[in-house]
């Protein structure tokens, strides 16, 4: 059984009368409603995790690995989906844009939100400040998108940063302390405000971050300016995290 945000699919074995919903990035929660009003029977299924499915050779090699989890999985279970919402402005990237007009070419029925909407509320993030393992945070934010919980967790002071987005390799996570706040494009998720890029770039300077990108993401050019702007440490990792990656964070860790 694997899990996407806030929806359980048996993705190796999918039920043949099963109907799905796919979604990626971070969409328009009134879509969202909407859709899921339309298809009240239907699962969620988030696109973008890595279900370790065989290529489906669509993209290239040398490629973001989240994309390329949501072309392959979205062919894998092409007769299950029966709509992909699709994030394709700020709140995504161009590639994820490029990823709907593939699908929308291939047959998918796609349709495209861009979220941008913001208010000038108090910025509340309690998941990224709390005292939760840095991969639980990370996953109740994500899950978040779909099904919002009450339960606030306690806070905690900081002693180290995770800047970036959701890893493919979650396993990285593993290595942070629980006392790990959390920053970047995963905290603009949590506060809604997937666009804000101001928000992306804010950072705690008074404790030692890793700055994370996927490999090939546009995100790296803003991981490598902070990194180096803030002292951190940039880490960029294709799919699964290599020995050496786990080793440079772990001593960065262990010196913070």
């Amino acid at each position: 059984m694997q899990k996407g945000n806030g929806a359980s699919v048996m993705i190796d074995n999918v039920q043949e009368n099963k109907r799905l919903i796919g979604i990626w990035g971070y969409p328009d929660p009134d879509v969202l409603k909407h859709t899921q009003s339309t298809y009240p029977a239907h699962e969620i299924i988030d696109l973008d995790i890595n279900y370790n499915h065989c290529s489906s050779n669509v993209l290239p090699d040398a490629y973001c690995r989240i994309i390329t989890n949501i072309i392959d999985n979205a062919l894998y279970l092409k007769d299950h989906l029966d709509v992909i919402i699709a994030s394709v402005g700020e709140e995504k990237c161009d590639n994820g844009r490029f990823a709907a007009k593939i699908l929308s070419d291939m047959g998918f029925n796609i349709i495209q939100t861009k979220y941008c909407k913001y208010n000038d509320s108090e910025l509340y993030t309690p998941i990224s400040e709390s005292n939760l393992p840095l991969k639980n945070k990370i996953i109740r934010i994500m899950d978040g998108i779909i099904k919002q919980t009450n339960t606030i967790p306690e806070k905690c002071e900081p002693e180290f940063g995770f800047w970036g987005v959701p890893p493919n390799d979650l396993s990285i996570l593993d290595l942070f302390p629980d006392k790990t706040h959390v920053f970047g494009w995963t905290r603009c998720v949590e506060a809604g405000r997937p666009a804000d890029l101001d928000l992306e770039m804010l950072v705690n300077k008074s404790i030692p971050t890793v700055f994370f990108a996927q490999t090939f993401c546009a995100k790296m050019q803003l991981a490598k300016y902070l990194a180096k702007k803030y002292n951190g440490l940039y880490v960029d990792v294709d799919d699964i995290a290599s020995n050496s990656v786990r080793a440079k964070i772990e001593a960065y860790i262990r010196l913070g």
